[in-house]
């Protein structure tokens, strides 16, 4: 297999993740969903997609550019703007409290509880996310007056500086912009916000796609010690396959707005069943074995 992980590395890079066993109480379970672009001619982003993600486990979702991924995300969030639309499926949430929930049928003010509260996401470009005129303290405490109305003004700032220091970042950054902080930084506060009403399921589109290697790895050590002391599930949406090997339980590939594969992860590294994630391990070079040669003004060396 000429990946750029292999499975030893890959479990001792993110401690604790890849393979992990967890267990299979649903959280969340999609049927059939279909979402089409109403342009003139239509795209059909979505095609038939089922899955379910279970209480606690990080499922992957890999694919290239264009393949759906992120719309599927905003589908099973409710998120979705015209001119997409929800042709068919539905989408099932299972609470703790053992009520199951109707998302697709949520709307007005129950989808707007629902929301953040239940399933939260981290979107894609999320370093960008921050709103630019207003402090950190002032978005988190957006949070909780819209959700937790009768939290006091003392109960917000505990509250606020408690998940900044979940993420590693300084309670002082409060007072801080968006354009004082890193991209690292931004990124850590925006999870913060995701994680502001301990919720069940969080979703992560392209979270770390802007950052370098080393801020991406602290990050993900954070969401996955996050993770466990917290139990909630991730579904982690990237196009880099070998990320997903290192963090993920189970990999779920799409191609062309269907998912072509579902496995663990450790089955998907080490027996690909489809064509298309064969090419995607194959596409990225090994980090062991012989050293090749390299062509230099036109002579190997």
């Amino acid at each position: 297999m000429n990946a750029s992980l292999d499975l030893q590395s890959a479990s001792q890079r993110i401690p604790g993740n890849f393979g992990a066993s967890h267990g299979q109480e649903p959280v969340l379970t999609a049927h059939d969903i279909s979402i089409t672009y109403e342009v003139e001619p239509p795209v059909h982003a979505v095609k038939n997609v089922s899955l379910t993600l279970h209480r606690g486990e990080i499922l992957g979702l890999a694919g290239e550019s264009g393949c759906g991924k992120s719309t599927l995300a905003y589908g099973l969030n409710q998120l979705l703007k015209p001119p997409a639309l929800l042709r068919s499926g539905d989408v099932t949430f299972h609470d703790q409290g053992g009520t199951d929930i109707d998302v697709v049928g949520l709307e007005g003010d129950a989808l707007r509880a629902f929301r953040w509260d239940k399933i939260s996401m981290v979107f894609q470009g999320a370093m960008n996310s921050l709103n630019p005129v207003i402090t950190v303290r002032a978005q988190l405490f957006d949070v909780f007056t819209t959700h937790r109305p009768g939290m006091s003004k003392k109960e917000k700032e505990e509250r606020s500086q408690e998940l900044l220091r979940q993420v590693g970042v300084d309670p002082s950054r409060l007072d801080s912009y968006a354009h004082q902080l890193s991209g690292g930084m931004r990124q850590r506060v925006m999870i913060a916000m995701a994680l502001a009403l301990n919720p069940q399921v969080m979703i992560m589109d392209e979270p770390t796609t802007a950052l370098d290697v080393v801020v991406q790895r602290g990050i993900l050590r954070e969401l996955m010690r996050l993770r466990e002391t917290f139990g909630f599930a991730v579904i982690f949406i990237t196009h880099d396959l070998p990320l997903l090997l290192e963090i993920s339980d189970r990999i779920a590939v799409m191609l062309r707005g269907e998912i072509v594969e579902l496995n663990s992860a450790a089955n998907i590294y080490a027996r690909p069943q489809h064509e298309y994630t064969q090419r995607l391990l194959g596409s990225f070079p090994s980090l062991t074995g012989d050293r090749g040669a390299f062509i230099r003004t036109g002579e190997a060396i």
